[in-house]
């Protein structure tokens, strides 16, 4: 058994609801002793009662309530006195760590003064029901090369909105948004995953919303089970017959960088089959649950209060890997997490900050040449945005849908006033920086070839 002593463990709250009570939950009956276990909760201006209702329920959480919302360098408050204590530890509001969560995290440390950081296997809190979609597919017009198939906006489980969970991880054109509408196109071939609940029977049938560009038969495979339904330009419900054992899904193995300047959960969306179980080094940590060392972040750092959300740990794990430090996936550490709970994948916000730190990240840490082919890769982007959602919808009569391009814009601004800060700080960095650009660039997974995934999951909080 590794050597105890202090852990603090940091929850980050805005507005989390009965979810963060829940969490706190989980934390206090993991299996270490309570006088060696600090529990805080950081409370970015809530206005639901959330922290009031964790004070009720445990007493022994140090509640520190803040004026307003700090985004996720809020958790800066509890990291900067760290006297007295061994390692520090994060875990999202709406994330439920496993009783032997701890222990292989701490032996992880323990083990290797190399490691400034211990990560665990995060799995998505639903298990999923898997479909296979099959369709013709059509062309919407010049501009748009897509194949489109089938066209989904909706999703129940016995009467309950599911959709913001649902993924498609092969076969699906992303999650695109206007207004409060989102949707998902597959091609002729998809697999969509319906999330169910765990400990529950599975159900016999779901919901699906679907539509398509013209009228068109469509089948939906579950298991030994295959439902064959007519879908129309109008969305409409259609139940769908599912059989088979709901699977678990991973949110996060460690977290990794494509050599395109994207980051991304490791093994985002992937049926956990056993592929995850061995430790692996990694290039960063996910900030929705992790392990630090003390030492690590008085050496590179605290989260960077300009990015606000998303990808500040990505942020936050390069500054270390310049400097030499490692991290560990730890696959016997354990947590569930409630994906979306609290930030809606595909909300303007979510874009905004994605997109926008993405490039603040690599201002700050990226080689040139990686920069350049990044902000290359965003003003195509943003042009084939352009091209395809408003010049080819009108050519076509159709109604253009702007809102992908004015979001990818508004990054984009917000990149270019962020910009003087990320290269002051860069310049500050290079001066520290101890290991070289073309071994930093070895450690990043090349982009071409990557497998259709639900998407790049970007860090602070997954």
């Amino acid at each position: 058994m590794a050597e105890r002593g202090r852990v603090r463990l940091v929850v980050l709250n805005y507005n989390g609801g009965h979810e963060v009570v829940r969490c706190f939950d989980h934390l206090t009956a993991l299996r270490w002793p309570p006088d060696e276990l600090e529990l805080v909760l950081i409370d970015n201006g809530s206005s639901d009662g959330s922290a009031h209702a964790v004070a009720a329920r445990h007493p022994r959480v140090e509640v520190v309530q803040l004026d307003r919302n700090r985004g996720f360098p809020a958790n800066n408050v509890a990291l900067r006195d760290l006297a007295g204590v061994r390692y520090v530890g994060l875990v999202n509001n709406d994330a439920f760590v496993e009783p032997d969560f701890l222990a292989p995290l701490v032996e992880a440390l323990e083990a290797d003064r190399s490691l400034g950081a211990a990560c665990p296997l995060i799995l998505f809190e639903h298990q999923y029901v898997e479909l296979a979609v099959e369709a013709p597919a059509e062309r919407p017009g010049p501009g748009d090369p897509r194949e489109l198939g089938v066209k989904l906006t909706g999703a129940r489980v016995a009467g309950e909105d599911v959709w913001r969970r649902v993924h498609v991880p092969h076969g699906g054109h992303g999650l695109e948004v206007s207004g409060r509408s989102s949707w998902q196109w597959t091609g002729r071939r998809a697999v969509v995953r319906v999330p169910v609940r765990r400990g529950e029977p599975r159900p016999d049938r779901i919901e699906l919303q679907a539509a398509a560009l013209s009228p068109r038969a469509a089948t939906f495979t579950s298991g030994r089970v295959r439902t064959d339904v007519e879908v129309h330009e109008r969305p409409s419900w259609i139940e769908v017959a599912v059989d088979g054992e709901p699977v678990d899904v991973v949110n996060n193995a460690g977290s990794v960088v494509f050599d395109d300047g994207y980051g991304a959960d490791r093994g985002f969306g992937e049926v956990d089959s056993g592929q995850f179980d061995e430790p692996a080094e990694v290039f960063a940590w996910c900030g929705g649950a992790v392990l630090l060392r003390p030492d690590y972040l008085a050496d590179v750092g605290l989260f960077d209060e300009h990015l606000f959300l998303y990808y500040e740990d990505t942020d936050l794990s390069w500054r270390g890997q310049a400097r030499g430090w490692r991290y560990r996936f730890v696959p016997h550490a354990r947590v569930r997490h409630l994906h979306a709970a609290t930030s809606i994948d595909g909300s303007a916000r979510f874009q905004y900050f994605t997109e926008r730190n993405r490039l603040l990240v690599l201002a700050k840490n990226a080689p040139v040449p990686l920069l350049r082919r990044a902000l290359g890769g965003f003003l195509g982007q943003t042009y084939d945005a352009a091209r395809r959602d408003i010049a080819a919808a009108l050519a076509q009569g159709r109604r253009p849908n702007p809102v992908p391009t004015y979001r990818r814009l508004r990054a984009g601004l917000g990149f270019l006033r962020s910009a003087p800060h990320a290269l002051r700080v860069r310049r500050r960095l290079r001066r520290r920086q101890t290991v070289s650009d073309a071994e930093l660039l070895t450690a990043l997974v090349p982009a071409a070839g990557m497998p259709s995934s639900p998407g790049p999951a970007p860090a602070g909080g997954c």
